[in-house]
């Protein structure tokens, strides 16, 4: 019985977790979803957005609770336990501000900005300058504003008009802060 179950093991689950893998290796490529892949299992990271104005409208929502915050302002290089935000747990803690940019679609994104030179000592829960405190970043698509000149006869130099046009480019930004020695 024992070499009958193995023998299962082998026939059924190992292939399905080859179709599986060769699904995942075809997503990081760019290709299709391998039809045999399984729909719980073929979410990818591309997936979680299904437009643009979602993904700009979760931006916005993220500066609404940051401008409406309750909590403490706090720029000190401490750990807060109590708060259930990893920004505040980390021992690298982390403070958000707002990206302006009145150039660009979203116009305000948030941005992690680092709380210590050095690390928590998660022992002495003080900074410990033998490590650093550095952001990590991400790259985000944006919409930024260009403004092309038309070339119509019969206008001054001084007199163009400037036609609006917003071109999606992809924009750094800092989303959280880590320890490194």
């Amino acid at each position: 019985q024992l070499l009958l179950c193995i023998v299962t093991f082998a026939m059924v689950l190992v292939p399905e977790a080859k179709d599986q893998s060769k699904a995942e290796k075809s997503r990081r490529r760019g290709l299709a979803r391998s039809p045999t892949a399984n729909p719980a299992l073929a979410w990818a990271p591309d997936d979680s957005y299904t437009s643009v104005a979602e993904y700009e409208r979760s931006i916005q929502d993220m500066v609404r609770q940051l401008r409406n915050s309750s909590e403490p302002g706090d720029t000190k290089c401490q750990v807060n336990l109590r708060l259930w935000r990893s920004n505040r747990r980390s021992l690298s803690p982390w403070a958000y501000s707002i990206n302006h940019d009145a150039m660009r679609i979203p116009v305000d994104i948030p941005e992690a900005r680092c709380l210590c030179t050095g690390c928590i000592n998660p022992f002495t829960m003080q900074e410990d300058r033998t490590m650093a405190s550095i952001p990590i970043y991400s790259r985000l698509p944006v919409r930024r504003l260009l403004c092309q000149v038309s070339s119509e006869v019969g206008h001054k130099p001084s007199g163009k008009k400037c036609h609006k046009k917003y071109q999606t480019v992809m924009e750094t930004i800092a989303v959280g802060c880590t320890c490194i020695f």
